[in-house]
């Protein structure tokens, strides 16, 4: 083979040094010009006055120059086909090979072309007739060696040394059987030129070229699926060996091979019928791996948008959301799969639908009609953290699929949640089998898990809090990564500000950006419909209810929807207060807050909606209104935890969890949320200490 000299650098000669040009005494101009010599285009140049002296090409200097003493003068260094040294000769092989004779096994892709009279090749035995032995030298190549030529017949499937003597006119191969002790084996390749997925409609039923990555291997009833990855796209590659029996075991996912197949269409769809797959190795597989990371990293910038409000705390925040955009588009663009995990509420679920109405048809244009099916999960999470019950299920659906099909391990992206200690055992768990995590959230972060993810997107990193909601950076992330969503989704940042009861100015200007197609009490609606149907969906996504009740397919599906489910939760809510509020108990705290607490253990219908948080806030609201302009704190507690909400009082919630876990040991109290909305849990044996203990914090928080 041959590889370019660095020594010259392909040139051939080494430079000793440079002179002044004679001709053009180092001007750089030509000293003299013969106009009737000149062609109508040099005659542009010189009343342009861009004229150059031809000896030196306007540089104003000649180089003094050597036969490179590395190449000898080729530019190109050869190497033995063998052991890969280097020669001096033009031969194939150095000095040593070349005292054994050299045994060539042709390729599966190869025809006659490849073959060359007088060399010896390696061949299978296929057949016995009265003239002689037909010999298969590939699966395209058959020979035959003449009766007269063979004094031991040889048996069907015995590999054999073949001489190629004579090849016929019409193709036909005439062998001479070589008997051999010692000889060096050389394999022939078809030299093609290398053809990109973008290319190959030009080819269709033509032998190409193929070089990728493989990104996925599915084993069917009939022939074996490589999906392939290069710089311009994807594309399925077809290898048949027997029905429902895996093709080239030795590939394996992500790894960089060399395919010689022919493009055809199947269904409608672009397929390479596979005639030979190599792994490549080292600097050729650097070389493509390199180039298609190249051309992925630029095809995974985000678009430039402008954001649908004004807002200084998303401003700031660009360039994080930019990050979460290229990384969320990079791994579409690599056929990684993507796992998006939302907290099961209006915010939760209208960030993560933004994300995924923006992702499902780039999927699709990567790897097809049925990509989505593959490459993309939604998961909803009860709690606001990422549970080691949420990363168990990921990590088994990822590592079957990475059995089955040999997919890599996924992206997973948490929305509404994980940005706060109690995601860290699963953050780990999650990292021992290489998924990588990025966090989309509105919680207060502590810090403690931005080593673990590749990005954390949070207001607070911004000078902003929670009514920044999730659905607003959702939605805004999600039109960096397809802006051509954006009529579609641009109502969800107001759906998730009602749901969240966020009174940030940006909630405000999200409901004006829709208030022409939706009142408040409409977006009210959409949110309260969200919750209910997302208690009984429990860990489904409920895609087509879901889009449904966000209008986002039929609009008389939606409207019905929307409409019947409030029915139902408005009917569930007031039976739950008709049996809690009479057993709320008020007192006045020190600082003069209301404080309003509800045994929901004991006070509430179990399993069904509302859940004890919603119970909480719905009780909360209408306290809210009963002592309007006063500081009010609803405390909603079980046998072990308790949620909390707060209108007018100063608290931070992560914060006063750390002090109750420092000041009541035993307790076990773990927990979190927003500053001011959150939940704790406990040991259910220290419930009257933890509650003592909160209560007492709370009366001496600010107003």
């Amino acid at each position: 083979m041959t590889i370019e000299c660095t020594a010259c650098k392909g040139t051939g000669s080494i430079i000793l040094s440079e002179k002044e040009c004679p001709d053009c005494k180092g001007s750089g101009k030509p000293k003299a010009i013969s106009l009737d010599k000149l062609s109508e285009k040099d005659l542009s140049k010189l009343m342009a006055g861009d004229m150059k002296c031809a000896a030196c090409k306007g540089t104003g200097k000649i180089s003094i120059t050597e036969p490179c003493k590395s190449c000898a003068g080729r530019g190109k260094i050869l190497t033995c086909t063998v052991c890969g040294k280097t020669i001096t000769g033009n031969g194939e092989l150095c000095e040593t090979c070349s005292k054994k004779p050299l045994v060539h096994i042709l390729g599966p892709e190869c025809d006659n072309r490849e073959l060359e009279v007088g060399k010896i090749y390696e061949g299978r035995v296929q057949g016995h007739a009265n003239f002689g032995v037909f010999v298969d030298l590939n699966p395209q190549l058959r020979g035959l060696i003449h009766a007269s030529n063979i004094s031991v017949i040889p048996e069907i499937g015995d590999k054999l040394f073949v001489e190629v003597k004579n090849i016929a006119p019409n193709g036909n191969i005439e062998l001479l059987q070589k008997s051999l002790r010692e000889y060096q084996v050389v394999e022939v390749e078809k030299q093609l030129p290398r053809r990109k997925t973008t290319e190959l409609p030009k080819y269709l039923g033509k032998l190409v070229h193929l070089s990728g990555e493989v990104i996925q291997i599915k084993q069917t009833g009939g022939p074996t699926i490589f999906t392939i990855s290069d710089e311009d796209g994807t594309v399925q590659c077809a290898a048949f060996e027997k029905a429902g029996e895996r093709a080239y075991p030795e590939i394996k996912s992500e790894t960089i091979v060399k395919i010689m197949g022919e493009p055809s269409m199947r269904n409608s769809t672009m397929q390479v019928e596979i005639r030979s797959i190599k792994q490549l190795w080292g600097g050729d597989a650097n070389a493509i791996k390199e180039k298609i990371e190249s051309a992925i990293d630029k095809r995974a910038e985000p678009h430039d948008i402008q954001f649908l409000v004004k807002s200084d705390v998303l401003e700031k925040l660009k360039p994080r959301m930019r990050n979460a955009a290229k990384l969320i588009r990079k791994a579409v663009l690599k056929s990684r799969p993507l796992i998006i995990r939302h907290h099961a509420d209006a915010d939760g679920i209208t960030s993560a639908i933004a994300i995924e109405r923006a992702l499902l048809p780039l999927i699709r244009e990567v790897g097809g009609s049925d990509a989505d099916r593959h490459f993309y999960r939604r998961a909803p999470s009860k709690a606001p953290f990422y549970e080691l019950e949420d990363v168990t299920k990921d990590l088994t659906f990822a590592l079957e699929d990475n059995e089955r099909f040999s997919q890599k391990m996924p992206l997973v992206v948490l929305m509404d949640n994980g940005a706060t200690e109690e995601d860290m055992p699963s953050m780990k768990q999650a990292a021992i089998y290489g998924v990588d995590i990025m966090v989309i959230d509105h919680h207060h972060p502590d810090g403690t898990i931005d080593s673990m993810v590749l990005e954390h997107v949070n207001p607070a990193y911004a000078g902003g809090d929670f009514g920044i909601t999730t659905g607003m950076i959702g939605t805004e992330i999600a039109r960096m990564i397809n802006p051509e969503v954006t009529e579609e989704i641009k109502h969800l940042p107001a759906v998730s500000a009602v749901g969240d009861r966020s009174e940030a100015p940006e909630a405000a200007l999200y409901k004006s950006l829709v208030a022409d197609k939706y009142k408040i009490e409409d977006l009210k609606s959409m949110a309260l419909a969200l919750d209910y149907e997302a208690f009984w969906q429990r860990f489904n996504d409920g895609r087509g209810i879901m889009n449904d009740i966000l209008n986002l397919g039929s609009n008389a599906r939606h409207q019905q929807m929307v409409k019947l489910l409030c029915e139902q939760a408005n009917a569930a809510i007031t039976e739950q207060l008709e049996a809690s509020m009479p057993n709320v108990k008020t007192q006045k705290l020190p600082n003069g807050a209301v404080l309003n607490v509800i045994d929901v253990e004991n006070f509430a219908h179990k399993f069904t909606f509302p859940p004890p948080g919603k119970t909480s806030g719905e009780i909360h609201d209408r306290l809210c209104a009963k002592y309007d302009g006063q500081p009010v704190v609803t405390i909603g507690y079980g046998p072990d935890f308790a949620v909390l909400r707060s209108r007018g009082v100063k608290m931070n919630i992560p914060q006063i969890v750390k002090e109750l876990r420092s000041d009541i040991k035993g307790a076990g109290v773990s927990g979190g949320g927003h500053l001011v909305v959150g939940s704790i849990k406990f040991v259910e044996g220290m419930r009257k200490e933890v509650l003592a203990k909160l209560a007492e914090k709370i009366g001496m928080a600010g107003t």
